[in-house]
């Protein structure tokens, strides 16, 4: 698979830079370089490329801008390249794929290529199964009707988050969501419980669960999420209600009104 690439700085050292350092990887196209958010806005549009490393910093448009003059088109995947490391937030909170900062290293350079491929592999199985999708549905309904009874899972799986940003004590984790063994609410914020580590994260349990894939994610109480895939044990306690174990030696209650739910999971 060739990643159709644009370049936008407005330096053109940084884009010369930055052209050479992916000169090592071939499934790379560099197919547009633009020097200012105008010109990115443009070709993007024109292009529709893969992938845009784009510079946060520029005269008129800056790099926030350029994303969003795209909110009415499909958008690449962006990772943006900067000086100055107290952009990194902003860039995560605009769903960047990566946040890289000059010189580019190119161990990193390659690490963020990997993440690149990734997202794009799954963008295109996607595509390719709601392609199927429509496919049959025009010449063979019946099997068309099948799929979308039994065959749907890995399709919606895509949409969720497999990569979580959460901003703690002033640094930003990329959290693998498999990691994640449970989420405890406290208002509006939420405890993250991973194997190595507690991080806060700011944002309602409503709109986190939205993020995560509903089969492995499970509320089991009004204030807690579980990870079902990191249960190992089930035990009953009184009045209905039951405790989960966790493979971390957690216990967790799991209340008599969400049970039900759980049970469908847990085996």
């Amino acid at each position: 698979m060739t990643i159709r690439t644009i370049l936008v700085d407005d330096e053109p050292l940084a884009i010369q830079g930055l052209e050479l350092r992916l000169q090592a990887h071939e499934d790379v196209e560099i197919i547009a370089k633009c020097q200012n958010g105008r010109e990115a806005i443009s070709a993007i549009k024109t292009h529709k490329p893969d992938l845009v490393f784009l510079d946060i910093q520029m005269p008129g448009f800056d790099g926030f801008s350029v994303v969003q003059g795209l909110m009415d088109v499909e958008p690449p995947l962006f990772v943006f390249v900067t000086a100055y490391s107290d952009h990194a937030i902003r860039a995560f909170e605009a769903q960047a794929t990566d946040y890289l900062m000059k010189p580019v290293e190119e161990t990193r350079l390659a690490d963020t290529l990997d993440r690149v491929r990734q997202r794009l592999s799954e963008r295109q199985s996607a595509g390719e199964a709601e392609k199927l999708k429509e496919v049959l549905a025009e010449h063979a309904p019946e099997a068309a009707a099948e799929m979308a009874d039994g065959g749907s899972d890995s399709v919606n799986a895509s949409r969720f988050e497999k990569m979580i940003n959460i901003k703690d004590q002033g640094q930003i984790f990329r959290v693998d969501v498999d990691t994640i063994e449970r989420i405890d609410a406290a208002g509006d914020y939420m405890v993250i419980y991973t194997g190595d580590r507690n991080l806060i994260l700011r944002e309602t349990m409503k709109d986190l669960e939205k993020r995560l894939d509903p089969r492995r994610f499970q509320r089991i109480h009004r204030s807690t999420i579980v990870n079902l895939d990191l249960v190992k044990q089930v035990k009953p306690h009184t009045n209905g209600e039951c405790f989960l174990v966790l493979d971390s030696g957690a216990n967790v209650k799991v209340s008599r009104s969400y049970r039900d739910v759980v049970a469908r999971f847990v085996h």
